[in-house]
C-alpha cells in the first residue's frame, strides 16, 4: 500500500514545503493538495481564513520536490473549463517529469460558489456537466484532436500540445455516491478516491466493482485510494470526518485493515499531526507502520 501526505493549504507555503520535502526524504510515495479558495463554512472554523490556490501550489511543489508523485484532491469542475484544465495538467506533468495525477471532482463547496458568483447546479446537472468535462479531458489529453458537442462544452478541432509525459496521464475521480458517481468512476477513472475508514472503503469498493462489471471494465484497472484523519498518539476528536488511530497500536491495526481490503494508496491529511518537529515525528511514526 502506497502512503501519501496531504498538507492543508491553509498553512504558510514554507510549512507545506517542509512537509512535502520531509515526505520525499523519508520514503513517502506522494503529496496531494486540495482545490479550494477558502475554508468551508462549518461550525468552529473561520470561513475567512487563508487558503493557498491549488494549481499554483501543486506546480510550485512539483518544481522543487523530486521523486514523489504530486496530485490534486480534487480539482472542482465548476471552477475551470476542462479544456483549460487539460492544458494545466499537461504542463504540470512536464514540470514534474511525469509525476502528476490529475484528481477531479464535480464540485461541492457552497460558500466558494456564493462568494465568487460561480454557479453550483443541482446534483444531476452538476454530474451531467462533470461527465462532459471528463469526455473533454480524455479527448484533449489522449487524442491528437478533439471534437465535442455537449450541452455544457463544445470543442471544434481542439488540440492540447504538448501531450503529457505520461501516456496516459492518470485521472483520479473523487467521490463516493453509490447511485451515479461510482458508475462515472467505473467508466472514466484510472484511480478513485473517497474519505472513509476501512469498512466503508471496502463497501464502496465493492459497489465500484459492480459498476465495473456492468460497463465491462476490469476493476483491477482502477486504483483505490482513500483518506482519513490520523491521530498518532492522543485523543480522537469528535469531528465530522473519519478518524483512525489514537495510539500507535490502534493506528497500526487500522493501517493493516486498509491493506487487508486491498487499498492501493492511503492519503494522510496533516490536520491532526501537530506542527513543526512534532508533525515530522508523527509522519515518521506513520511511515514506520506501513
Amino acid at each position: 500500500m502506497r502512503l501519501s501526505i496531504w498538507p492543508g493549504a491553509g498553512q504558510r507555503y514554507d510549512d507545506i514545503l517542509e512537509v512535502a520535502k520531509h515526505a520525499e526524504a523519508t520514503g513517502w510515495d506522494g503529496v496531494y493538495v486540495a482545490d479550494h479558495f477558502m475554508p468551508n463554512a462549518v461550525p468552529g472554523r473561520d470561513p475567512r481564513g487563508p487558503m493557498l490556490e491549488c494549481a499554483t501550489l501543486i506546480t510550485a511543489l512539483g518544481a522543487v520536490v523530486p521523486r514523489v508523485r504530486l496530485g490534486t484532491l480534487v480539482y472542482g469542475n465548476t471552477y475551470r473549463h476542462p479544456a483549460v484544465l487539460a492544458n494545466m495538467a499537461a504542463t504540470l506533468d512536464h514540470v514534474t517529469g511525469g509525476r502528476f495525477t490529475l484528481g477531479v471532482g464535480a464540485g461541492w463547496q457552497v460558500n466558494e460558489h456564493e462568494q465568487y458568483g460561480i454557479e453550483l447546479p443541482a446534483v444531476k446537472r452538476r454530474l451531467d456537466r462533470f461527465v462532459e468535462a471528463l469526455e473533454v479531458l480524455h479527448g484533449l489529453l489522449r487524442r491528437p484532436v478533439t471534437d465535442f458537442a455537449g450541452e455544457y462544452y463544445q470543442l471544434a478541432g481542439a488540440v492540447c500540445e504538448p501531450k503529457p509525459v505520461q501516456s496516459p496521464l492518470p485521472i483520479l475521480i473523487g467521490g463516493g455516491g453509490e447511485k451515479r458517481m461510482l458508475g462515472i468512476v467505473a467508466k472514466y477513472a484510472d484511480a478513485w478516491n473517497t474519505w472513509g475508514r476501512p469498512d466503508l472503503i471496502a463497501h464502496k469498493s465493492a459497489v465500484l466493482d459492480s459498476f465495473c462489471a456492468l460497463s465491462g471494465r476490469d476493476p483491477a484497472s482502477i486504483a483505490r485510494t482513500a483518506q482519513a484523519l490520523v491521530v498518532v498518539d492522543g485523543p480522537v476528536p469528535d469531528v465530522a470526518f473519519p478518524v483512525i488511530g489514537g495510539s500507535v497500536a490502534v493506528l497500526r491495526d487500522a493501517l493493516s485493515e486498509y491493506q487487508g481490503i486491498g487499498l492501493d494508496e492511503l492519503i494522510v491529511p496533516d490536520g491532526l499531526l501537530g506542527q513543526g518537529s512534532d508533525r515530522l515525528k508523527a509522519m515518521d511514526t506513520i511511515r514506520s507502520l506501513v
